[in-house]
């Protein structure tokens, strides 16, 4: 059993890792930058360690720094949360080489996941349902027109390295491909390092359909249901549901079973997130993330377990705590990111917090790392908070959301709230039915226009 596990992140799923590790007996260390000396994660841990100045690459993106606090307090094992270090393959191989344990899957896991290229074939050859699309990269502009009169129009073209909806350009029509194809190209490099790109074909009405899985690294795995993450603002998900409105009873266990056995045959270690597009009842994969999602407690709160404490436990070789059969859905859950950012233009709006309540009550959960007095810094990431609630079905999720988000105050930011009063107006939002388009078209009417 581990003694002490470092965690290798910041903010709320720095403070959620903690948690997990106090209820489970374990000592946590913290990792900071100088400008998160005061930060609620650095106060709540056992221990803390300095690791860098503000910038990431020389703090939480610093492969010694990390492994030298590791050294330091005596940490067995590193809890990467998500972003940063999380699908860093390089990273996990280091850890290893040092006599650590990475809690997550393995390096090679990473890598095959982390290309899109290879990670396509791989499910491919799984069994997993893909997206029509290129055979591999597509090395020139002609042969990217070549592939798109076949395929027809709209395609999009993907850095095969890309993520957070960088790299990836739609051609509507053949006019549109030299612009797309090149576009694409430049920000996979100036991004990724990487020019590569595929393309796909664009499907127009789609929702964003993600199933979470967890193998223990034995050739055994199971699957806990989907996430509906369609509402989406320049491909970076806001509102997040499970079970997803549209998934029926038959296609969760359709779709689960084959993404189960798909990451039970490559003998995937703890959690994972297999990401489609869904239209007119088909799945079609997109993405593998190999980590701990942003949205996990919707899962959590639907299925009533500990996602953070089953990464540690197999991560120790232990068994999972549950079977497929244990895994039944309780009611419905839903999740909205909260930025830091002023609206209409979601401008970043770091400062400082002067007066912060989070909401509570029956079935409602805020992870948060906020707190009277705290100055959120200006280099990182503009989530501060996210609201999580669960009802016995999805209006009475809806109407707690409403009521939850009511007393929420979070006061000298600018926030999103204010979004998601509006987003609760709307009887798409209210009746589930919306793809991942609808949200761009709503704010440029609504916000934008």
């Amino acid at each position: 059993m581990f003694d002490k596990i470092l965690i290798a992140n910041r903010g709320e799923i720095a403070l959620r890792v903690i948690r997990a590790c106090r209820e489970m007996g374990i000592k946590s260390v913290a990792v900071h930058s100088t400008a998160d000396s005061d930060a609620m994660h650095v106060r709540m841990a056992d221990e803390s360690v300095c690791i860098g100045p503000p910038s990431s690459a020389l703090s939480y993106l610093s492969i010694p720094a990390i492994i030298s606090a590791c050294e330091i307090t005596g940490a067995q094992a590193i809890h990467p949360g998500y972003g940063f270090m999380s699908e860093n393959a390089n990273f996990v191989q280091i850890v290893q080489d040092h006599g650590l344990t990475f809690i997550g899957p393995t390096a090679d896991h990473i890598r095959t996941m982390g290309d899109k290229i290879t990670a396509k074939d791989t499910m491919k050859a799984l069994g997993v349902p893909c997206v029509p699309g290129s055979d591999g990269g597509v090395a020139t502009l002609e042969e990217a027109e070549k592939i798109g009169a076949a395929m027809g129009y709209p395609v999009i073209i993907k850095a095969t390295a890309g993520g957070g909806g960088k790299g990836m350009k739609v051609a509507q029509t053949a006019a549109d491909m030299k612009s797309a194809f090149q576009t694409a190209r430049a920000e996979g490099k100036s991004n990724f390092g990487n020019d590569e790109v595929y393309i796909e074909k664009y499907l127009t009405t789609p929702r964003h359909i993600e199933i979470q899985v967890f193998g223990d690294g034995k050739g055994k795995a199971v699957h806990l249901g989907e996430r509906d993450c369609s509402l989406q603002r320049r491909h970076q998900k806001v509102f997040e549901e499970a079970p997803g409105p549209s998934i029926t009873p038959e296609e969760r266990a359709k779709i689960g079973k084959v993404c189960a056995d798909a990451v039970a045959a490559i003998n995937y270690i703890g959690a994972g997130t297999i990401e489609f597009l869904f239209e007119n009842g088909e799945f079609y994969f997109i993405e593998m993330n190999t980590r701990l999602q942003v949205e996990h407690p919707v899962t959590e709160a639907i299925f009533g377990v500990d996602l953070v404490r089953e990464q540690i436990r197999v991560a120790e070789g232990l068994p999972m705590s549950f079977g497929q059969d244990d895994l039944t859905i309780n009611g419905h859950a839903i999740e909205v990111r909260i930025n830091a950012e002023k609206l209409p233009n979601f401008v970043p709006c770091p400062g400082r917090i002067t007066q912060f309540h989070a909401p509570g009550g029956l079935g409602v959960r805020m992870d948060s790392a906020l707190y009277d007095g705290y100055s959120i810094p200006p280099y990182y990431d503009s989530l501060i908070g996210k609201l999580i609630v669960h009802g016995r079905d999805r209006p009475e999720a809806l109407a707690r959301l409403a009521r939850a988000l009511g007393e929420l105050i979070v006061d000298g930011v600018d926030t999103t709230v204010p979004l998601f009063h509006a987003l609760l107006q709307e009887e798409a939002v209210l009746s589930g039915n919306y793809n991942i388009h609808w949200l761009e078209h709503w704010l440029e009417e609504n916000l934008q226009g």
